[in-house]
C-alpha cells in the first residue's frame, strides 16, 4: 500500500462539464482542498459535483452550485477532507470560458 500525494490542475477553457480527478480502481483518494482562482478581471461562478462511478450512469452529488468567484479572487472551496472511493469522478463547469482555473490536492492511497 503506498500513499501518493498528487495535485490535479484545470485551465477551464470552456464552460462545458470538466474531469478534474478520477480515483483509480485500485485506490481511493482523500481530497485535501480545492482553489479556483479567477484571472481575467471577471467575477464568474462554477459548479462543483462528485459522481460515484462513470458520470454517464452513476448518482451525481453536488459539492458546490453555481459558486461565486469574485475578479481576480481565489477561493478555497473544499476546506476539510472528503474522501472519494475507487473509480469515483469529480468534475466542475465553469460559467464562462476563459476565466477560472482549478488547482486540486490529493491523497491517493493505493492498495497495490
Amino acid at each position: 500500500m503506498a500513499n501518493i500525494y498528487k495535485n490535479a490542475k484545470v485551465d477551464l477553457t470552456t464552460n462545458t462539464v470538466t474531469t478534474v480527478y478520477t480515483v483509480p480502481s485500485n485506490s481511493r483518494a482523500i481530497l485535501k482542498s480545492m482553489y479556483v482562482s479567477e484571472d481575467t478581471g471577471n467575477a464568474d461562478s462554477i459548479t462543483v459535483v462528485l459522481f460515484a462511478g462513470d458520470p454517464a450512469s452513476a448518482d451525481s452529488f453536488s459539492l458546490f452550485k453555481t459558486k461565486g468567484i469574485g475578479a481576480n479572487a481565489t477561493e478555497q472551496l473544499i476546506t476539510e477532507p472528503i474522501v472519494m472511493m475507487e473509480n469515483e469522478v469529480l468534475q466542475v463547469t465553469a460559467a464562462t470560458a476563459n476565466r477560472l482555473h482549478v488547482t486540486l490536492s490529493v491523497l491517493e492511497i493505493n492498495r497495490d
